[in-house]
Order: C-alpha cells, then structure tokens, then sequence
C-alpha cells in the first residue's frame, strides 16, 4: 500500500529538505520503499546520509508547498530521537527510517528502508474530501509533461467541486496555489521561456 506523506532528510552540511512522497508501506509500517527521481535533492540526500524521517500529516498546504517549490518558509521542526534527522513539528505520526538496500540502475530509484523509531505528536485530523483533492491536485502538477492540457484542466475542474463543497481555509489556500502553479506553467510552455 501507497502512503502518502513528507520526508525529511539532510545532507553533509545539515541542510534540511522536505519533500513530499508517497513510499510502500507494510501494514505495520515497519518498512518503506521509497522511490525518488535521482534527480532529486531527497535521492542526493540519502546517497549521502542514508537516514531520514517520513511524516504522516495532514497538511495539504505543507504537501502542495514542498511539492511546487513554493515553501516560503521552513516549517518548524525538532531533532529525531534515534538519527541524525529531523522532525516537522506539526504531523500526526513520525518514523525514523535508515536505509539497507539501494537499487539505482534506472532513472527511479528503489530505496528500501528500516523504520528504527516512531513518534506521535497529535491525532490525525481525519477524512476530508477536500484534502484528498488537493492532494490530486498536486500530484497531477507535478505531471504536468505527462498529460495534455485538455486533460489536465478537466481534472482539475472535477477536483474542484470537493474543495469548494467541503473545504476549510487552508485546504482552499492550496488548492488556489496548485491552481496558480499549473496556470504559470502552461503560461510559460506557450510563451517559449522555461518554466520555474
């Protein structure tokens, strides 16, 4: 099973990167398997420092923000009890996670990790159709190359219909973000200049 959430990691200089994904889990969550692009900060990060933390959260902002590289700010965070890591403040659920297999032949890595340590900060929040949306949303402008426009614009609409029916503000301020971004990037496709 697929779950979506946040991971943090740090390279050599203890610079922090959040990034949202969505790794293999087992039912216990007693392993990951995370796939991220090697053209990613998240893979550069654990080639060099081969632990990290993966979150479950039930921010939509924060996972549309790290996703489009839009975080205005770093989120506040705390130091992981079991690695050289570290921790968002405001998630539900946090593992600690080390990595013991890396396979990097093709452009996706597979990157098979060990949960050492879990933390509890707060309950999840719980089921909103809204927040599901966003989500969607934000993966599907991450995909933007993949699709053509007609498609994308026709998913995006019928995301809508759930955000305007069963949001709150924040599950709103992402959707409007996500939007926004798609809108610049299709923009800029049509000017001729390079996306940001």
């Amino acid at each position: 099973m697929i779950l979506e959430g946040v991971v943090t990691t740090l390279n050599h200089e203890g610079v922090l990167n959040i990034a949202p994904m969505g790794p293999i889990v087992d039912p216990s969550i007693t392993q990951l398997t995370l796939r991220p692009f090697q053209t990613s900060t998240t893979y550069r990060n654990l080639k060099q420092c081969p632990v990290g933390v993966f979150h479950v959260v039930d921010d939509v902002l924060l996972i549309a923000r790290s996703a489009l590289d839009r975080l205005e700010q770093t989120p506040e965070t705390f130091p992981a009890e079991r690695i050289a890591g570290q921790v968002l403040a405001d998630c539900s659920r946090w593992y600690e996670f080390e990595i013991t297999q890396i396979e990097d032949s093709s452009e996706r890595t597979t990157l098979i990790a060990q949960v050492i340590h879990v933390g509890r900060v707060r309950d999840f929040f719980g089921f909103n159709r809204a927040k599901h949306a966003v989500l969607e949303a934000t993966i599907l402008a991450t995909r933007l190359k993949l699709f053509p426009e007609s498609e994308v614009r026709q998913q995006l609409a019928a995301l809508a219909s759930p955000v305007e029916k069963t949001a709150g503000p924040q599950e709103r301020t992402a959707y409007a973000l996500v939007v926004d971004y798609i809108n610049d990037w299709y923009q800029t496709q049509k000017s001729g200049a390079r996306p940001h």
